[in-house]
């Protein structure tokens, strides 16, 4: 299982977000970005920064 935790890249946000792969944590983060932050699309950056952030629990 691997996580993401929003507070990486968005400071007080207490959002976690989990897949099996990295690739279901990118959609289940812009999911999230999209519901929580009113986000769109993830840019290329963001997703550097939330696949950098990604940890195996």
């Amino acid at each position: 299982m691997r996580q993401f935790e929003c507070a990486q890249v968005v400071a007080g946000c207490d959002g976690v977000v989990t897949g099996e792969t990295e690739d279901e944590v990118m959609a289940a983060a812009a999911r999230h970005a999209a519901d929580a932050h009113g986000l769109t699309e993830v840019s290329p950056q963001l997703e550097r920064q939330i696949r950098a952030g990604i940890t195996q629990v």
